[in-house]
């Protein structure tokens, strides 16, 4: 399954503090909704470089359903450590739809995860492989299948990263609320944390 967003979130005047709260918001409702549900999540990540994570461990508790992550940076890892198939990776690049994709599911594999969440793009300042700076793929694979949301971000490098970060754990906040609808079997009071969950407060220092 595969939804385009453009242009990224609201962002006030104070910029890189108003990115890191809202990212912090969004990495507290999916830890929280996963410890609810007794899941496990990995990250797999390019342009971000390991953002992703270091944004879900900030949250308090979150050693309970974290089980690790893999940056990788260069195009080969992607394939030797990641598992993207590698004539994938020769005939798209790695800033490709597909590719995001495989970098979640691989992820997922890997660390022995239920949910896998990956990040691909091109955060600038220059284009790479013909691809404009901006473009961003974002994946979740998790126990309801997978889906791919493709971003076209404005902004410097480091809004479009801070950005990825924050799409790739809404669309997994997402992807969790429909698991959750799909699961007969969930504790109602839990029913009430949806994608944009917020609780409970993101927390400096080790889980």
């Amino acid at each position: 399954m595969r939804r385009e967003a453009s242009g990224g979130v609201e962002r006030p005047s104070d910029g890189a503090a108003a990115d890191e709260a809202v990212m912090g918001s969004a990495a507290a409702g999916v830890v929280h909704r996963l410890v609810q549900r007794h899941e496990t999540l990995a990250t797999v990540e390019s342009l971000t470089g390991g953002s992703l994570a270091a944004s879900i461990v900030d949250i308090a508790g979150v050693s309970g359903i974290y089980r690790g992550g893999l940056v990788v940076y260069a195009t080969e890892l992607k394939g030797t450590l990641a598992g993207v198939p590698t004539d994938l990776l020769s005939e798209r690049g790695p800033v490709d739809p597909d590719v995001a994709v495989a970098l979640a599911e691989g992820g997922r594999q890997r660390c022995g995860a239920d949910w896998g969440v990956a990040t691909t793009g091109v955060a600038g300042p220059e284009p790479q492989d013909d691809k404009p700076v901006g473009l961003v793929y974002v994946a979740v694979a998790g126990p309801n299948g997978v889906e791919v949301r493709q971003l076209d971000l404005d902004g410097g490098r480091d809004h479009v990263r801070a950005v990825a970060v924050i799409e790739a754990l809404r669309l997994l906040a997402e992807r969790i609320h429909d698991a959750d609808v799909q699961d007969p079997d969930l504790d109602p009071d839990a029913q009430d944390s949806g994608p944009d969950a917020r609780t409970p407060e993101p927390a400096t220092g080790h889980p």
